[in-house]
């Protein structure tokens, strides 16, 4: 037995729902913070003066390329998984809080892209070592806690900044508090991560038959087709309720209901369609995403706000859930390098989305029109996918 093997065999074992646990925190961190803190974020450092609407997107911009590059270099760097999510999320703290610490464009362009890199390898990490430990005691269906980690992270944030924006307290010094509170959050996942799982009694869980002979592309465009559809109201949701609300805390409460419906998504869908075709849930999720995307181009109230936070939040996790579970069962032996493959993917699809945005906004139309356009866009790529998933289902056996 090798000196690792060794000191891994003394180490005290995790029990099912410790590794749910640290799975889930290190996803709200790495993700609720690290990755999406800049949405709830962005009303307040426009608020400050210190970033406009045409700098925020390339902001934005480098934070997808930071995700497209983490999610192309996670299955070649050689880390354990453990490690990888240790380094990763030590990483998030630190560049969390240099958001706050540093000042400027360029500064901040190259932190954002860095803490994408970061969290695309918490992302692929995380989820091969969770799903890896829970498929080999038979308790896939506890994948709903470790992604609800998302929609918490996203929640908590939200609701920081509504606490915490008072007049005078600027956008950095938020930053500044949310990297601390990454970095005390972090502590435990970080500290277990390497422990071995408890030895437990397998349980039935979801079959995986004909889920590897099936073929990869269309499962990687359609997860590619989720970074797309729901980039845009993801990034701009608080954007979109500022302009019909007047009070940042009312508008403010777009993302934390849009992480609590994230959350509260996973659970069920975890519970009560643990043994429904995957594709189909998938297909389903994309089509109330899909209305979700379109609504505020139709009709802009805070009521139409507050209903595309819930469908798209409450559908963007589990079609993040399903996705991985689908590539874990199409790949059980070494899933690493396909949940690599679809984050890259949605890393694509995440970057088109603006740069899509973009482009449109340079007709004659304004910006309010082109982005309703855009919108429209991206809710038609989610339907066509959804028609595609469906028709997939049919062609295997439900599993």
């Amino acid at each position: 037995m090798t000196p690792e093997l060794q000191v891994r065999a003394q180490l005290p074992t995790l029990s099912v729902a410790a590794t749910c646990t640290i799975a889930a925190v290190a996803l709200a961190v790495a993700m609720g913070i690290g990755r999406f803190a800049f949405t709830p974020l962005l009303p307040l450092m426009m608020r400050d003066g210190s970033l406009t609407q045409s700098a925020s997107g390339w902001l934005a911009a480098s934070n997808y390329a930071g995700y497209l590059v983490g999610a192309l270099t996670a299955s070649r760097l050689g880390f354990s998984l453990p490690t990888l999510m240790r380094v990763s999320l030590a990483g998030t703290a630190a560049f969390t809080a240099a958001m706050g610490a540093f000042d400027g464009l360029g500064a901040w362009i190259v932190l954002r892209g860095i803490a994408g890199v970061l969290s695309a390898w918490t992302l692929v990490a995380t989820s091969a070592w969770a799903l890896q430990h829970l498929v080999r005691v038979g308790r896939a269906y506890l994948s709903g806690i470790v992604y609800a980690g998302v929609g918490l992270g996203i929640a908590f944030v939200g609701l920081f900044c509504i606490a915490a924006a008072r007049p005078g307290v600027p956008a950095s010094q938020l930053w500044l508090e949310l990297g601390a509170a990454a970095a005390l959050s972090i502590a435990a996942p970080s500290y277990f991560a390497g422990r071995p799982l408890a030895c437990l009694a397998a349980r039935s869980s979801t079959p995986l038959t004909n889920c590897a002979s099936d073929p990869h592309e269309g499962l990687v465009i359609c997860y590619g087709v989720l970074g797309f559809g729901y980039i845009l109201p993801a990034t701009f949701l608080p954007a979109l309720a500022r302009e019909v609300v007047d009070d940042p805390r009312m508008f403010g409460l777009a993302w934390p209901v849009f992480g609590i419906a994230a959350a509260l998504s996973t659970f069920a869908i975890a519970w009560g369609f643990s043994h429904a075709d995957r594709l189909r849930v998938w297909a389903v999720s994309h089509l109330v995403m899909a209305v979700g995307v379109v609504m505020p181009s139709l009709w802009l109230t805070p009521v139409t706000i507050a209903i595309a936070a819930l469908m798209v939040g409450g559908t963007f996790m589990v079609v993040t859930m399903t996705g991985m579970q689908e590539a874990r069962a199409r790949a059980p032996g070494n899933p690493t390098s396909l949940l690599g493959l679809m984050t890259t993917a949605f890393a694509v699809g995440q970057l088109a989305g603006p740069l899509v945005s973009g482009i449109i906004d340079l007709l004659p139309v304004g910006h309010q029109a082109s982005l309703c356009c855009a919108l429209e866009l991206a809710a038609s790529t989610l339907a066509l996918s959804a028609v595609y998933l469906w028709s997939q289902s049919h062609r295997r056996p439900t599993d």
